[in-house]
């Protein structure tokens, strides 16, 4: 006998079609994808005209930071610069309440969307690890239905905040998934390489991830990410290791750019890109016509490089928008990357599941395949382009086997005369 029946849903194949199935759950686990006898399943539900996909994943964003924005003022420039100082002012009054209400507010919210796997930074910059601390709490309270990576992030820095790399070390004693490092916001480039050292040093002392902001800055001149290859190479981290952002490969010249393919694809690093905040963010130094700062999200892939696309901020002194749907994020990304054509959109909605996966390094754990997890979404949509079109919510929310979210279709009553 099953648990849960979903019958008559469309499940994407390997070779990008879709077949008609029914997904059945037993004791957690995806125990049936194909042909359910009737009358087998404890519940089941009729889904006919919804699309089956494997969970949402979001592969980078600040859960220390969501819900502050205009505390204590608003960022009227736009910039990075100003974001920055407004939140040096802000997180000098977090408390681990405070951090763990608004991180929950939104992990809640990100459920409702579909997203079971999220990454999550953690700015390390205090002496008293408050958001890390708290961060690492939730990831034990949430765990039996989503599932949360917390990063130590130096956000002042590691050379210019040398405090940072002691806090580091003490982040990955008290259980952290992962560091980074902000190369391009130390005070010169040596130092920012120095970074780098520490990072990796530090990662492979540890075992544990690396997600470095990589280059998040309008300048061409900045090119620490083939550093993080490079050492992602030499440490023997490669699939480990992250450049989140990379903006600064908009404006690289294109001989170099080239190159730096070459090694990214070696190398086995991920990146992940943020073209929510990226193309509000980006580009605001610039004169007529203004670049947007985002990251060539689709020459990377078609080199053959993993790429995955993040919401990042959420109401934030970075980003005053934004609900943490990461279907917004593949949805404007679409148009900032040139990806409308019929497998680009298949691509970015890999790009947001099983890409994201991959950087999250989730294996076995996650997937739409018989024996895996039963964890996965339930939407109303024919295919991918429909779902980045109308960006609708989940209509059910499966999470270790069970419904953990449920959305009822919207009625509309229209009244017209002509």
């Amino acid at each position: 006998m099953l648990d849960l029946v979903f019958r008559n849903v469309l499940v994407p194949r390997a070779d990008g079609t879709q077949a008609a199935a029914d997904i059945g759950v037993r004791e957690g686990r995806l125990a049936v994808l194909g042909a359910v006898p009737p009358g087998t399943g404890e519940r089941e539900i009729d889904g006919s005209g919804l699309m089956a996909l494997p969970p949402f994943v979001e592969s980078h964003i600040h859960l220390d930071t969501v819900l502050t924005a205009g505390e204590p003022a608003w960022n009227e420039s736009g910039t990075l610069f100003e974001g920055i100082g407004l939140w040096q002012r802000r997180k000098l009054s977090l408390t681990t309440d405070d951090v763990r209400r608004r991180a929950e507010e939104v992990l809640r919210r990100q459920a409702a969307f579909g997203i079971l796997h999220v990454r999550t930074q953690a700015d390390i910059s205090d002496p008293d690890l408050v958001a890390l601390r708290a961060l690492l709490e939730l990831r034990e309270r949430v765990k039996p239905f989503v599932r949360l990576q917390v990063i130590a992030f130096p956000q002042d820095g590691i050379r210019a905040c040398p405090d940072n790399e002691r806090r580091l070390e003490e982040a990955l004693e008290l259980g952290a998934d992962g560091i980074g490092a902000v190369p391009h916001l130390e005070p010169t480039r040596e130092e920012g390489l120095a970074s780098l050292d520490v990072c990796f040093r530090l990662a492979e002392k540890h075992g544990c991830f690396v997600h470095v902001f990589c280059d998040e800055i309008d300048d061409a001149h900045s090119t620490f990410i083939e550093t993080v290859a490079h050492l992602a190479m030499t440490t023997g981290l490669r699939e480990r290791v992250t450049a989140s952002h990379a903006n600064a490969t908009a404006y690289y010249g294109e001989a170099y750019f080239r190159k730096l393919l070459g090694l990214l694809v070696r190398s086995g690093i991920n990146v992940v890109c943020c073209p929510l905040i990226n193309s509000a963010m980006q580009g605001r130094l610039d004169g007529a016509p203004k670049g947007r700062g985002i990251a060539r999200i689709k020459e990377m892939w078609q080199a053959g490089i993993n790429v995955s696309i993040a919401h990042d901020d959420i109401q934030s002194p970075f980003y005053p928008l934004g609900t943490g749907s990461v279907l917004q994020a593949a949805h404007i990304a679409a148009h900032l990357a040139h990806m409308t054509g019929r497998e680009e959109l298949a691509e970015l909605v890999r790009m947001i599941t099983v890409r994201a996966a991959r950087t999250l390094c989730l294996g076995e754990t996650y997937g739409l395949e018989a024996n895996r997890p039963a964890s996965f979404v339930l939407l109303p949509v024919s295919d991918a382009a429909d779902l980045l079109r109308r960006q609708p919510e989940c209509r059910y929310v499966v999470s270790g086997g069970r419904i953990i979210a449920e959305t009822l279709p919207p009625a509309t009553s229209l009244s017209l005369s002509w």
